[in-house]
């Protein structure tokens, strides 16, 4: 059986997320499926590091494939790119050991997520950054951030409804960069929850803006009740930007 590892990139405006439904195939991995399927004559089971949201971007989105066929890269890229929907596009294909996991494997994952802080939003922009028109206290946002670094129970922190998975998670760095009126939250960390990065990003922007203090997060935290954070920040900000093996 060969094993084959696929960097992937995806504009997620039109999708359901990452996972296959059974009411929609409107989601990447069905996308992918679907088409792999055409080119090996077999039923294809992609399996991604993680899974987006709805909405939910990727610049280096990695999965992996078992099938009977010996492939040529080459060709598994020109299909692929024929095939698939614009906004959906396979960068590599790499053959790999049989026991490779996209998921499994994964070390380290890195998100993104675009802020436009300004008065006015980008023409080129506002599909893919959250604008914010009021000034952010980049500052205070970046000192309440280190709350989040290192080994916690984020259950404030997800939408997850599922009371038997755990919730704690490991966050290894938060950064934030800005470039013009462009804010960048970048977050590495061993994996997220649902909703996880977009609802700690909510509550950087209130307390940037002045609506939390710095000095509750803590609170929040041990409160362990998702009512007490900030509110999800919408999907399209969002990006998968990396994954680390």
């Amino acid at each position: 059986m060969n094993n084959y590892k696929l960097t992937i990139q995806y504009d997620g405006k039109n999708y359901r997320g990452w996972q296959k439904l059974s009411d929609s195939d409107k989601t990447i991995q069905s996308k992918l499926e679907k088409v792999l399927s055409t080119l090996v004559d077999e039923e294809v089971n992609v399996i991604g590091s993680g899974r987006t949201d709805a909405g939910v971007h990727a610049r280096k989105q990695i999965a992996n494939f078992h099938t009977e066929k010996d492939l040529k890269w080459k060709d598994v890229l020109k299909h692929c790119y024929t095939y698939l929907p614009e906004d959906i596009v396979v960068k590599s294909c790499d053959k790999v050991d049989e026991k490779f996991h996209a998921r499994y494997n994964a070390k380290k994952k890195i998100y993104t997520y675009r802020i436009c802080n300004s008065a006015f939003g980008d023409a080129f922009e506002r599909k893919y950054s959250y604008l914010v028109d009021k000034k952010l206290n980049i500052d205070k946002m970046l000192a309440a951030s280190k709350y989040f670094i290192g080994i916690h129970d984020f259950k404030s922190f997800t939408s997850m409804k599922s009371k038997k998975k755990s919730t704690v998670r490991e966050i290894y760095d938060i950064s934030i960069n800005c470039i013009g009126d462009m804010v960048e939250i970048t977050y590495i960390g061993e994996g997220f929850l649902h909703n996880m990065i977009r609802i700690l990003t909510g509550t950087l922007i209130e307390v940037g803006l002045g609506k939390m203090k710095i000095d509750e997060i803590p609170t929040i935290m041990d409160g362990l009740e998702r009512s007490d954070a900030g509110f999800t920040a919408p999907a399209h900000g969002l990006f998968l930007v990396d994954v680390i093996y």
